[in-house]
């Protein structure tokens, strides 16, 4: 018999906010029996067909699609559980958590679950390079080279009409902003005209699906340093390349500030953010409140294999690689207060990390239509939104990314509302990444005020 899931209740709403004094305690209690009965509406009443109740500009009947959409992919084995979150002006409007943390053990998912985040970390890392910046220590557009000297002489890998592929100079330097703003040409090595060379350097295919160096008892600067021997994809400046390029970022700030990227992050972030659940590799007393990976085929789930391509090493790893551009693990809550921190232009609960205008550098499109010529734009460290309609019901304005494990955020500044969701699939062929946000946006009825256009940048 196909066991019926759980949604847990919703928090309490009244005077909520995101400092570390009024945070309700995550639920973790497990009911004796699971129900899949709608969460009590906090103060509200059963109320009329015909008439609305609103939560902080949300329906409160529209908010119930948001958890059916949830159930929904929980019931027909889409997903094993998921977190999410909606804040507006810092309180939580929604919160749930549904589903399994760990199937097979049997553990159902709380709102405190620990998630891997993957490229989520690169808003962080980012943060951490443009506070170094405001400190003098980097310029955006010193070479990555002052700081990496392997970083001097960079080559191209180039495919011509008769489908050889040669290996070219690049043009000029690659710089901080270039690898900000992804940029610099540098992918994740998985293309096949360059696949081989870099799974010979323990890179591209021999790094999980690129990206994932928990494994690695090496430093992260040591792989840094070894993949400017490596073939690049395109010429700095030319086009929007994902791939290495916040893990490169890591290591300068380690050589910026000289100490491990890690120990930055806690001491100039994570700590003063309050941010206790998020760190490179998970305190051994904190194992069983990690979720488990999941695969997804054909938009169905199994559980995934240990290693680099499943369950990671995260836990009884070599603990040595601190991946600026894939390597975090967090909760919701947690994440939620760094995106409130730049919401806020900087700071949260009277701690300033960066200055409001460094955080417009992040949240406004910095180059062109070199993302997208569609109307999504990319700034130091976010995915933009520069046109109603580029990325689904996202407002004018809105900002935010994602993690290869299936997680997302976005922010939307005007309305002041923060949207998280986390889930646990490796490979992912969900659609619960693009639904959960329209199901978030759709249950949104207040009467904003016109936006404040904001133009796309056409030079970087």
């Amino acid at each position: 018999m196909r066991k019926m899931l759980l949604v847990l209740p919703a928090l309490a709403l009244c005077g909520a906010t995101l400092s570390s004094q009024s945070v309700p305690a995550p639920r973790s209690q497990t009911p004796q029996t699971p129900q899949t009965t709608q969460a009590p509406r906090p103060g509200a009443s059963a109320p009329s067909s015909s008439r609305e109740t609103l939560r902080s500009g949300f329906s409160v009947q529209r908010l119930e699609r948001v958890d059916a959409l949830l159930q929904r992919y929980v019931d027909e084995n889409r997903v094993a559980g998921a977190v999410a979150l909606v804040l507006r002006d810092g309180q939580p409007v929604y919160e749930r958590a549904v589903g399994w943390a760990d199937k097979e053990a049997n553990r159902r998912m709380t709102t405190d679950t620990i998630f891997r985040i993957a490229s989520q970390t690169k808003a962080i890392t980012s943060v951490a390079v443009l506070a170094l910046m405001e400190e003098g220590k980097i310029g955006l557009n010193d070479p990555v080279s002052r700081l990496i000297p392997q970083y001097a002489k960079t080559s191209v890998a180039v495919r011509g009409e008769n489908g050889a592929v040669t290996t070219v100079p690049a043009r000029r330097q690659i710089t901080i902003r270039d690898l900000l703003t992804h940029t610099a040409g540098i992918s994740y090595g998985t293309q096949a005209e360059i696949a081989s060379d870099y799974e010979a350097k323990g890179l591209g295919p021999a790094a999980g699906f690129g990206w994932y160096t928990a494994d690695k008892s090496e430093p992260v600067c040591e792989t840094m340093e070894r993949l400017a021997s490596l073939p690049f994809s395109a010429q700095p400046g030319e086009r929007f390349v994902y791939g290495y390029n916040t893990d490169i970022l890591g290591c300068v700030v380690e050589k910026a500030s000289g100490v491990p990227l890690d120990a930055f992050l806690r001491t100039r972030i994570l700590d003063p953010l309050d941010m206790k659940d998020t760190s490179f590799f998970l305190p051994a007393e904190k194992r069983t409140r990690l979720a488990a990976v999941y695969s997804s085929s054909n938009g169905v789930i199994t559980r995934a294999p240990d290693g680099p391509r499943g369950q990671g090493n995260y836990v009884d790893g070599p603990r040595r690689s601190f991946a600026g551009g894939a390597g975090l693990l967090s909760t919701v809550r947690d994440y939620s207060r760094f995106l409130e921190m730049i919401r806020n232009g900087g700071a949260l609960n009277g701690v300033r990390i960066l200055s409001p205008r460094t955080v417009a550098l992040m949240t406004h499109n910095q180059i062109g239509t070199l993302h997208s010529p569609n109307g999504l734009g990319f700034g130091l460290g976010f995915q933009t939104t520069d046109r109603v309609g580029a990325n689904g019901l996202d407002p004018l304005g809105a900002y935010g990314w994602s993690g290869a494990y299936g997680s997302m955020y976005r922010i939307d500044p005007d309305a002041r509302i923060d949207i998280l969701l986390m889930i646990q699939l490796l490979p992912n062929s969900t659609d619960l990444g693009q639904r959960f946000p329209t199901a978030v946006h759709q249950a949104f009825v207040e009467e904003a005020p016109a936006p404040v256009r904001r133009q796309p940048q056409t030079q970087p």
